[in-house]
């Protein structure tokens, strides 16, 4: 059977988010902070129209850090239900490596989107971070170690 334009235009649309997981040769987890909320996140942001999520991650860390990098294997799927003003979403976060000390003081912040970033051992996340988001962020994490990922549905914490 075949469906025309007018279906698939008719088909519920999802808000889709990419994160990068960077750690550095401690085993810290990189965090950034954006200028234009209070919380702590992860190199990334919403998937564009007709981008994939590994390309948004590949072309957020190009412009939040500067760094170009190759972004490795998905670690994490996370299905989120609306709730409040946010719809529901999928997000996503890939495995970006190990950052160097010399890699570490190359990355060149975008300063109108964030103004730090700083590295936290997985046991020791700021509190100013979303719980969903910590939680997706542990257990990314945690996958690293494993070599395998993993899918989350509307946990908050369950890692």
């Amino acid at each position: 059977m075949k469906y025309d334009r007018e279906f698939y235009q008719s088909l519920p649309a999802k808000r889709m988010g990419a994160g990068c997981l960077f750690l550095n040769e401690n085993g810290q987890i990189m965090l950034v902070k954006p200028t234009y909320k209070a919380s702590w996140e992860i190199p990334g942001g919403i998937v564009e129209n007709n981008e994939a999520p590994k390309q948004c991650c590949q072309r957020e860390v190009e412009e939040e850090l500067g760094v170009e990098r190759e972004i490795g294997r998905l670690l994490v799927v996370d299905y989120n239900s609306e709730e409040g003003e946010k719809t529901e979403s999928l997000m996503f976060i890939f495995h970006g490596g190990t950052l160097s000390a010399s890699e570490i003081k190359s990355v060149q912040l975008n300063h109108e989107e964030l103004s730090e970033f700083c590295f936290f051992a997985p046991d020791d996340l700021p509190l100013e971070m979303t719980p969903m988001l910590r939680n997706r962020v542990l257990a990314a994490s945690k996958q690293v170690k494993l070599g395998s990922g993993v899918y989350l549905e509307n946990q908050e914490s369950r890692w």
